[in-house]
């Protein structure tokens, strides 16, 4: 008997992992992929989750001024079969060429788009992209500053909705799962560069839940070494762009983590979420987590070893899927 239900137990587990992603989870990524090399690996995530029928990736929303950026994303889509992703970029700001390895990866592999001014307008195409989806069925990730979230908050109806941003928001979105602010309190780099101003209106007037990954959480999670390097093929430009950007030494999984938690159904095995508070956002970008005051906020905390999710992340880096991530 006592072997019958360990049979039985083992079954339903084994069944209930096959289920966990019955329904591909709607994302839609927004990056700065330009300075940081996480941002790369939480891409190769998305698409080895999209490669299982886990994640449907909507479109990549590129908020950087490096003007590789959003080529560099494309390859990464390409390479990965998915060359008709949409891919948006902030209009009306002065671009710059400064990333270790966005200007490498445009060069190097094949793209579809000829150059930052041909991707489309990131507010039309989050517009867009939402407008076209059931009510209450897609996951924004940001892994980089808040603009474009701002400017989709504060956008008005169009020729995709009737709604305002934040109406479309309210409507269309299940949460948001966002790599930002430190927690208790601190300074992080996306939420206070290089637009402290959008981040405060973002963080405030999101209307939907909001889970933050804060620079803690990533901080102790390292990935992309020698792992990375060994596993992955020369010719991947996830594989070139951590060596381009420190030659596999390693590096904190801040973006990856965000990506984690937004997909995986087994997340609460890997953090615990504090809910009993909201986030203020100050002026200079810093924040503090304010106890106990209802909000749609909430956090990430410790729960797993970060060495054992670090093994988790650097399998979906390198392509290696399981129903248990």
């Amino acid at each position: 008997m006592k072997n019958m239900k360990k049979i039985l137990l083992a079954l339903l587990t084994s069944l209930l992992a096959a289920s966990a992603y019955a329904q591909p989870v709607k994302v839609i990524l927004d990056t700065d992929i330009d300075s940081d090399v996480d941002d790369v690996g939480a891409l190769a995530m998305l698409h080895t989750f999209a490669d299982h029928g886990a994640v449907d990736i909507l479109g990549v929303i590129v908020t950087s001024d490096d003007r590789h950026a959003p080529l560099c994303a494309d390859a990464i889509n390409q390479h990965f079969g998915r060359p008709d992703i949409p891919i948006g970029v902030q209009r009306g700001i002065k671009l710059k060429s400064f990333s270790k390895y966005t200007r490498k990866i445009s060069e190097e592999y094949d793209h579809s788009l000829s150059s930052y001014d041909k991707a489309e307008a990131a507010t039309g195409l989050y517009r867009r992209l939402l407008a076209s989806q059931p009510d209450s069925s897609v996951v924004i990730i940001t892994i980089g500053h808040l603009s474009n979230i701002r400017n989709l908050i504060e956008s008005g109806p169009d020729e995709y909705s009737d709604l305002t941003g934040k109406a479309l928001i309210k409507k269309k979105v299940t949460f948001w799962s966002a790599m930002g602010g430190r927690f208790p309190e601190g300074r992080e780099a996306n939420f206070y560069r290089p637009d402290p101003a959008s981040t405060g209106i973002a963080v405030e007037q999101w209307p939907v839940d909001v889970v933050f990954a804060g620079w803690e959480i990533g901080n102790e999670i390292m990935t992309g070494g020698q792992y990375l390097k060994k596993t992955l093929s020369e010719e991947n430009p996830v594989w070139r762009a951590y060596q381009l950007f420190n030659n596999f030494e390693g590096r904190q999984s801040w973006d990856q983590a965000a990506v984690l938690y937004a997909v995986s159904p087994f997340r609460k095995e890997y953090w615990k979420v504090n809910a009993e508070g909201r986030v203020q956002v100050n002026d200079d970008g810093s924040n503090r987590w304010l106890a106990g005051q209802k909000s749609h906020h909430s956090h990430l905390v410790k729960k797993m070893d970060p060495d054992e999710i670090a093994k988790i992340i650097d399998a979906l880096m390198s392509g290696i899927y399981s129903r248990r991530f």
